[in-house]
């Protein structure tokens, strides 16, 4: 039985949008359904910072993938209707060229003499794995969080290549505030002994830098009030260790401490480094020279969802009106769906309810 990811060998240079050129590019990759004999039924789904392509279960691999809830047969995003693939980021570990790959003209990992990386790179990434499977335009490209932007840079860089758009939590630049999270997240990776400046070993990462910015990340990644209603003040049922005073004592710093864990050996940390700061780089303006709506202008789809969510820290409900109001202004068919979800940022992961509908429901109501 074939595996369930696939893997783009780029037998061509790939150049990156802010100078340097890899070579040897390989990009992973899963799908899922059947292509239409008029190959036009195709979906492209780009991941947050931190998926890889196993968006959902198949016969090839039936472990739960992490959008399983809306990927599959008689699902919001129907493989019984579409062919959706769903790619692993350039840049990132599962299967994608990345920094922590090996370099072919050094026979050593990249590590920081990777190129600095671009929404833009991740999204021309996404276009190479297309015209692989010979897919000239898709039916609609789909995106949450980091995804959400490389769908608006996609969208930019290949306007003929999707007649339809959906974003997730997205935005068209980053904010003062999330540019000053991301950054106190790299920082605390860099600061670590460990980290080497980006030399360290496969068994000696900085795991400190590492468990510390994954628990900023999930701070932001979820909301004030879904903490309250979670957890409250509920203690936590360990005990301190003698030697450590200020340990756990609330079940917040429980949970925290447990997905800071997971985390830690699952994503490489320069890899991590490189992901972070393309969220920030990106700006959709620069491809409408200097003015946001013009760059929204340039788009050629035919439809477009956006979606926001009220309680969402990284990407607030403002950042998907603004696309949502340029869209409309260029006479493009858009809908914006305002969601009240509790768990924030990552409502997207786990707020099946409200999600599976709006994007059901859009899909279906598509040609």
């Amino acid at each position: 039985m074939a595996a369930a990811r696939q893997y783009l060998k780029l037998d061509h240079p790939f150049p990156m949008r802010r100078g340097g050129v890899l070579q040897q590019v390989q990009l992973a990759y899963e799908t899922w359904g059947a292509l239409s004999p008029t190959r036009d039924n195709a979906v492209l789904i780009f991941t947050g910072l931190s998926p890889s392509a196993h968006a959902a279960s198949s016969a090839q691999d039936c472990s739960p993938g992490w959008w399983e809830d809306m990927v599959g047969p008689g699902r919001a995003i129907d493989t019984n209707r579409f062919f959706v693939v769903c790619i692993n980021s350039l840049g990132s570990v599962f299967g994608s060229t990345s920094p922590a790959s090996i370099n072919p003209q050094t026979g050593e990992p990249y590590r920081l003499s990777f190129p600095i990386l671009t929404v833009e790179d991740i999204a021309r990434g996404g276009y190479e794995v297309i015209r692989s499977l010979k897919i000239n335009q898709l039916h609609t490209v789909i995106g949450p969080s980091l995804g959400g932007m490389t769908v608006l840079a996609f969208a930019a860089l290949f306007p003929d290549a999707t007649r339809n758009l959906i974003s997730i939590s997205g935005a068209a630049r980053s904010t003062p505030f999330t540019i000053a999270l991301r950054s106190l997240q790299r920082e605390m990776i860099r600061k670590d002994p460990a980290w080497q400046e980006g030399k360290y070993s496969a068994n000696a990462i900085p795991v400190e830098g590492m468990r510390l910015a994954r628990k900023l990340g999930m701070i932001t990644y979820r909301s004030a009030k879904e903490w309250l209603q979670r957890f409250g003040r509920e203690r936590a049922s360990v005990e301190h260790k003698p030697d450590d005073p200020f340990g756990i004592d609330f079940e917040i710093e429980a949970y925290l401490e447990n997905h800071a864990a997971k985390f830690v050996g699952q994503f490489d940390p320069n890899a991590y480094l490189y992901l972070s700061r393309a969220m920030d780089l990106f700006d959709l303006a620069d491809h409408g020279e200097g003015s946001l709506s013009e760059a929204l202008r340039r788009f050629k789809i035919k439809n477009a969802l956006i979606i926001g969510v009220e309680t969402d820290l990284l990407f607030p409900i403002e950042q998907q009106k603004e696309l949502f109001d340029g869209l409309t202004s260029a006479d493009r068919n858009v809908k914006l769906a305002r969601l009240n979800s509790l768990q924030g940022h990552d409502s997207f992961l786990v707020d099946m309810d409200q999600f599976r509908p709006v994007i059901g429901d859009f899909l279906r109501e598509l040609a």
